[in-house]
């Protein structure tokens, strides 16, 4: 007998808050303004605050984010933007929308994140912005970058598409960059219940650019000052999103649990090797690195991963490889020249990842019948153990 045990499940978070969000939903169906309301100016305060800035601007979702942040940098043709190539497409996809050019570099083993180590060897006369990524939840090395940054002069953009909350050596992801880009698409942390984003910024004058980009180009209605789009926050996202936010730190720590289980039931399972708190070589504290774990994402060794998927599968449990092709070797991206080989970790974890179910109401004993599961799979035993038809919670 198995237990599905999903990937998500978004239907428990409904159960819990259903009727607070058919209430903030309904308030805005009723009041008649369904644009640039008061839901999308509290979410824009809230955000900013989450993210330790003074600005938030809502936008249509975390692509639009990544855009109209190297827009109101100037980033175009001709400019380059150092970031890596295991991430999801929208990254690299915004920057070769502008016109510029993704120069990639490797990533760390242990966090998955940018190599810092590598940054200033790829930096050239034409390169304009950084733009590291926030993986899984896990903040990027942050100080070398900013360091760099101010030392060559070059702007710096986070993708901080699944980090919301994080930190790093007390400082809050968001907070680092010229501008920060958030996504709040139903899957992370704080989701909508369709596309939104958020980018987050100090710099008043940015703040100010990236309003009228999002507007047509409008500083004031009908009069436009340059180029833009419409990527305006929708009333009834930010009204979703805008009831969530209360629970955000108690989901965020409720992970933060559901992770040191993970770890340490996974401890002893051979082959698979567990997520680390890194700045990239190394571990360390979780004081130093505020992981939020908006995936848990193992590396499965000596077993295809291919073959752990279908026997997860087949136990009920739900898993998905985030990313299994790195963006280098992606068709749409062959254009830029790179092949296999020139960037070997972002190559290996491609083929290794494998995230597990990971949701603030996962249960003590559905991550024992993960774990279990996953021995049995990695030692080449078949026998399925089905979880108690009770089990606790697990607790903060």
């Amino acid at each position: 007998m198995t237990q599905k045990v999903p990937l998500l499940d978004l239907q428990q978070q409904y159960a819990q808050i259903g009727q607070e969000l058919e209430a903030a939903v309904l308030e805005v169906l009723r009041s008649g303004h369904y644009i640039l309301g008061k839901f999308g100016q509290q979410l824009e305060e809230k955000v900013a605050e989450i993210s330790g800035c003074k600005y938030g601007m809502g936008v249509a979702n975390g692509t639009d984010a990544l855009i109209l942040a190297l827009w109101a940098l100037d980033v175009g043709p001709g400019d380059e933007v150092i970031t890596t190539p295991f991430t999801f497409a929208a990254t690299v996809e915004a920057i070769l929308l502008r016109g510029a050019r993704p120069v990639f570099v490797d990533v760390f083993e242990n966090s998955y994140n940018i190599n810092v180590q590598q940054i200033e060897k790829a930096i050239t006369k034409r390169t304009k912005a950084i733009l590291p990524i926030h993986l899984y939840g896990q903040v990027a090395d942050m100080d070398p970058i900013v360091q760099l940054a101010k030392a060559y002069n070059l702007r710096l953009v986070e993708d901080n598409a699944q980090g919301i909350g994080g930190a790093y050596k007390g400082r809050r992801a968001g907070s680092f960059g010229d501008l920060a880009c958030t996504s709040f698409y139903p899957t992370k942390n704080l989701g909508a219940a369709g596309d939104a984003g958020m980018i987050t910024t100090n710099d008043e004058d940015l703040f100010k650019r990236v309003k009228c980009l999002r507007a047509h180009g409008m500083t004031r209605r009908y009069y436009h000052d340059e180029l833009g789009v419409n990527s305006r926050l929708d009333e009834m996202q930010a009204a979703v999103l805008v009831t969530k936010v209360p629970y955000l730190q108690e989901w965020t720590e409720k992970r933060r649990v559901v992770a040191a289980y993970y770890n340490k039931v996974l401890a002893n399972v051979p082959g698979i090797v567990t997520p680390k708190l890194s700045f990239g070589v190394g571990e360390t504290t979780a004081e130093q690195i505020q992981h939020v774990w908006h995936q848990y994402t193992i590396r499965v060794t000596g077993v295809s991963r291919e073959t752990v998927v279908d026997e997860l599968s087949k136990r009920g449990i739900g898993s998905m490889c985030y990313y299994p092709v790195p963006l280098h070797e992606q068709e749409a991206f062959k254009h830029l020249g790179y092949t296999r080989g020139d960037f070997p970790m972002s190559e290996l974890l491609s083929d290794q990842v494998l995230s597990l179910p990971m949701y603030p109401e996962l249960k003590t004993g559905q991550v024992d019948y993960i774990a279990s599961s996953l021995n049995e799979i990695m030692t080449g035993h078949s026998v399925v153990t089905p979880i108690p038809a009770t089990s606790p919670a697990l607790s903060i």
